[in-house]
C-alpha cells in the first residue's frame, strides 16, 4: 500500500493499531545518495574502524535524505501464520516553519531508482513531512511568537496562496457576516498554509478544513473570531499544526514507543537516518549514537548478519542480496509442513505475492521480516533435529537468533559488525601487507590499487615514501600476492609487522638509537677525563 501526504493522516490511527498488535516490525529505506563523492576520503575502506566509519558516513547522511520508507508489518495469528501489512511511504522534509531543508541528490542514486521504477513525482508533490525533535522545538517556539513562516518557494507554492488570498479578499468587502465561501484543490500543506496566512491577515475571518482538499471561509466579527480560536473546534490550534508538521515522525514515536523488534538488511544507513530525520541530529560521538539507537530500540535484527551467521551454522550458500536470500531460504534449504511459519500478504498487499518489486521499500521490508522468520524456523529445526512443535513462538524463533540480536553488518570494514547492546568484536580480516617500492619512482595510491586488482580487491594506503599497505577481506587474495610478487624487481611485498614497519615505531626506535649512543659517547668520554 502506497501512503503519501494526504492520505497519511487518516492512515495513521490503523498503523497504531497493527503496529501495538505486531510480533515484529521490518523496514527498509532508500534515499538520495549513499556516499558523497564531494567529500574526500568518504569512501568506505577495509581500513575503517567503526567509530572512523561512523564519522565519514555521518557526513553522507547529513547531505542526502530519504525518498521512501518501506514498513511491513508481522502479526501472528493463532496458528504459525503471520500476516504482513506492507506499506510504501514517500517522505519530504517539513517545510512548515522551520529553515529550509536543504539536501544532495547523487546522480547514479536517481538513475538507480529510476531503473527500478521509481515515482519522484510522489516524492516531491506527495512527499509525507517529518521533522527531529530540535527542528520541532524550534517550530514550538516561532509558533508561540507568531514568527513562523513557510519555507515554500517555489512558484507553483506561491501562486496557490496567492490565488487563494485574491479570491478571499475580493469576496470579503462585499460578504455579509456568517457568509461563507469554499476554497479548492488545496494539497497537503496548502491546506494549512492558506489557513494561517488568511487569518495572521484578516482579523475578521475563520477557516476550516472540509476535507476533500477544501477549506471553508467564513465571515465573522473580531469577538466571534477570538472566541472561535479559544475553542476546542480550532483546526488550526497549534497542536494540530505541530501534529501535521511532524507527519511521519508520529509513526516513528510510535514504533519508539511500543519497542517491537525492528528488522532491516545491512540497516546501519537505515538507523543513521532515522536517528538525524525523525529523533535528533547524529551526535559526533559512535558511542554516544549506538546508545541512542539502543535506548531506541532494544531489539534490532540485521537479515544480512543473520545469514552470514548461517553460513557457519549450517549448508546455507553465500549470497549477496536480500531478494537472493528469501529466494535460497524459500527452496527446498528450509523444511516444509505444518511447523514451518506460513507468511501470508494482507488483501492490499498481494502484489508482492504475484510479482517482485526489488528495491522498492515496501517490498523489501517484507522480504527482510520473511528471511528473518525462514532463518530463524531453520535453526530451529537444526536445533531440534528436526522435531518442531506444531506452533513455536515468535520468542522461540528469537532465542535461536540471540546471538545475532543488535548485530548490525558492517559492510567492508575492519569489523565483521556493530554490536549496539555491547562492545564490538575485535577485527579479523586476513593480516595486512606492505609494499616496499625500488626503482619505480612517483607512485600513488591509485597506481599501486590498480597494479594489483589482477590478483583481487585490495584497499591501499600510503605508509612512507616508498611504502604502501594492502588490505583484503579475502585470505586467498592475501596469500596469491605473496606468492605472484615473491621475485618482483620492483615491488617487494611482506606481511605487516608493527613493530617492523611502523614509521612512529621506526622513528622511536631511531631517537631511542640516538639517545643511546650520546649516553654511550658522554660515558666513554667521561670516563676519558677522570683517568
Amino acid at each position: 500500500m502506497e501512503v503519501g501526504a494526504e492520505s497519511f493522516a487518516q492512515h495513521l490511527p490503523r498503523l497504531r493499531r497493527r503496529i501495538l498488535g505486531a510480533a515484529f516490525v521490518a523496514l527498509d529505506m532508500e534515499f538520495t545518495g549513499l556516499h558523497s563523492t564531494s567529500l574526500q576520503n568518504n569512501e568506505p575502506s577495509l581500513f575503517d574502524s567503526p567509530a572512523e566509519r561512523y564519522a565519514k558516513a555521518r557526513q553522507s547522511v547529513q547531505r542526502f535524505t530519504l525518498v521512501q520508507l518501506g514498513l511491513a508489518i508481522f502479526s501472528k495469528e493463532n496458528s504459525n501464520k503471520y500476516v504482513v501489512h506492507s506499506y510504501n511511504f514517500f517522505l519530504f522534509p517539513s517545510t512548515l516553519g522551520i529553515r529550509d531543508v536543504e539536501f544532495t541528490l547523487s546522480a547514479s542514486s536517481i538513475q538507480f531508482l529510476s531503473h527500478y521504477g521509481f515515482d519522484y513525482n510522489k516524492f516531491f508533490k506527495d512527499g509525507i513531512p517529518y521533522m527531529n525533535e530540535v527542528q520541532e522545538t524550534i517550530l514550538r517556539q516561532q509558533l508561540s511568537a507568531g514568527t513562523w513562516k513557510i519555507c515554500s518557494t517555489s512558484n507553483a507554492d506561491r501562486d496557490v496562496l496567492k490565488k487563494a488570498i485574491d479570491e478571499v479578499t475580493s469576496w470579503i468587502t462585499s460578504a455579509k457576516e456568517e457568509d461563507t465561501m469554499i476554497l479548492q484543490d488545496l494539497n497537503g500543506y496548502h491546506i494549512i498554509e492558506v489557513q494561517l496566512v488568511l487569518r495572521q491577515a484578516l482579523e475578521n475571518v475563520w477557516t476550516e478544513p472540509l476535507g476533500d482538499k477544501k477549506v471553508m471561509v467564513k465571515k465573522v466579527s473580531p469577538e466571534h473570531r477570538q472566541f472561535l480560536e479559544n475553542s476546542s473546534y480550532d483546526h488550526c490550534q497549534k497542536k494540530l499544526i505541530l501534529l501535521s508538521a511532524r507527519g511521519f515522525t508520529n509513526l516513528f514515536q510510535i514504533l519508539v514507543k511500543v519497542k517491537k523488534p525492528l528488522v532491516g538488511h545491512n540497516m546501519l544507513m537505515d538507523l543513521m537516518h532515522l536517528h538525524d530525520k525523525f529523533y535528533r541530529p547524529l551526535p559526533e560521538s559512535y558511542e554516544e549514537f549506538k546508545r541512542n539507537i539502543h535506548n531506541l530500540f532494544p531489539v534490532i535484527i540485521d537479515t544480512k548478519t543473520v545469514t552470514k551467521s548461517m553460513q557457519k551454522k549450517c549448508l546455507f550458500p553465500r549470497i549477496s542480496s536480500l531478494l537472493e536470500a528469501y529466494t535460497v531460504l524459500s527452496s527446498n534449504l528450509n523444511p516444509k509442513g505444518p511447523p514451518c511459519p506460513v507468511i501470508a500478504l494482507a488483501s492490499g498487499c498481494s502484489k508482492y505475492a504475484e510479482k517482485k518489486f526489488p528495491h522498492e521499500a515496501g517490498y523489501d521490508a517484507f522480504l527482510c521480516g520473511s528471511v528473518l522468520l525462514m532463518s530463524a524456523h531453520l535453526l530451529l529445526c537444526r536445533a531440534t533435529d528436526d522435531v518442531v512443535e506444531a506452533e513455536p513462538s515468535f520468542s522461540q524463533y528469537l532465542t535461536m537468533l540471540a546471538e545475532d540480536v543488535n548485530k548490525v553488518n558492517f559492510i567492508r570494514g575492519g569489523v565483521s559488525s556493530i554490536n549496539f547492546s555491547g562492545e564490538d568484536p575485535p577485527c579479523r580480516h586476513p593480516p595486512a601487507l606492505v609494499v616496499h617500492v625500488r626503482g619505480w619512482p612517483g607512485l600513488t595510491e591509485g597506481q599501486i590499487y590498480q597494479e594489483f586488482t589482477a590478483c583481487g580487491r585490495f584497499d591501499v594506503r600510503r605508509l612512507s615514501k616508498n611504502q604502501f599497505i594492502l588490505l583484503s577481506s579475502k585470505y586467498k587474495h592475501v596469500r596469491l600476492v605473496l606468492r605472484d610478487y615473491r621475485r618482483h624487481p620492483h615491488l617487494q611485498v611482506s606481511v605487516y609487522r608493527h613493530w617492523r614497519h611502523s614509521p612512529s615505531v621506526n622513528c622511536l626506535l631511531q631517537i631511542s638509537g640516538i639517545v643511546a649512543l650520546w649516553s654511550l659517547l658522554a660515558f666513554v668520554l667521561g670516563g676519558a677525563r677522570s683517568c
